[in-house]
Order: C-alpha cells, then sequence, then structure tokens
C-alpha cells in the first residue's frame, strides 16, 4: 500500500472515531473521574474509569475538541478496558513513545491506535493525541493512592 493511501486511510479511522466516537458518555457508579483540559487548543475531557482487581472494567468519556483529542480517547477507552492496569500503562508508554517519534514496541497490536502515528510529525497536536492517555495515567495514580 502506498503512502497516500495509508494516510487516507488512517485518516478515515480518525474520522470514524471523532464522528461516531465509541465509549462516550459517563460512568454513574462508583467510578474514577478525572477531568483534564489542553488550555493550548480548548480540548477537554472527562474520563471515567472503573477500576476492579487491577483491571480497568470499564471506560468512558465525554468532552469536547478537535478531532484528534477525541478521537485518541475514543481509541484509548476501546484499547484499555479489559486490560490490567499495567497493560493499560504499559500501553500508554508505547503511545507516548510513538507520539514522540521514538522506537517502540511494535510487538503489540495497536490496533486503531495506529492510525494516529502521523500526529508525530505535527508536536503542537502532539498533547491533543495524548490528552486522555494522561488523564488515564492520572486516574490510575489517583487510584492506587487509595
Amino acid at each position: 500500500m502506498s503512502f497516500n493511501n495509508l494516510d487516507t486511510l488512517y485518516r478515515q479511522v480518525i474520522m470514524d472515531h471523532y464522528k461516531n466516537p465509541r465509549n462516550r458518555g459517563v460512568l454513574e457508579d462508583d467510578s474514577l473521574t478525572i477531568n483534564m483540559n489542553n488550555p493550548t487548543c480548548g480540548d477537554r475531557i472527562q474520563l471515567n474509569l472503573k477500576l476492579n482487581d487491577g483491571k480497568v472494567v470499564d471506560a468512558k468519556f465525554d468532552g469536547e475538541g478537535c478531532s484528534i483529542s477525541m478521537s485518541s480517547a475514543s481509541m484509548m477507552t476501546q484499547a484499555i478496558k479489559g486490560k490490567s492496569v499495567e497493560d493499560a500503562l504499559k500501553l500508554s508508554q508505547i503511545f507516548s513513545d510513538m507520539m514522540q517519534g521514538k522506537d517502540y514496541d511494535d510487538d503489540i497490536d495497536l490496533g486503531d491506535i495506529e492510525a494516529l502515528q502521523g500526529v508525530s510529525k505535527f508536536p503542537a497536536r502532539i498533547k491533543c493525541a495524548t490528552l486522555a492517555w494522561k488523564a488515564m495515567e492520572k486516574g490510575i495514580k489517583e487510584d492506587e493512592q487509595q
């Protein structure tokens, strides 16, 4: 597949998650709520995590922002549901490395998340892509301190 076709496919995946977000909403039960924003561009996210016995049982998000931040939140919630906290944090590190253009463990299937790889070429947009991931890390850290 040529680079242009791959780039087009990635854009389509990003726009699909933006227009049809997965896991958008709020968890009403005893879940963690993490609010974060990106003041440089106005992205805002409320992430709800339900953690139990070291697992991410459920994850939902709400907020507003650009297509990159909202699609990243959609992809992230899909990717971490059902995973151990340890695996969710490992996935977050891989995503962070990918966003910074660093080498990362490509043995792990990133699924739709791979579509965000091109964001690393636009430093101003990296914060948009990582906002939900940073919220997830903060939530897990807060949960561990309780």
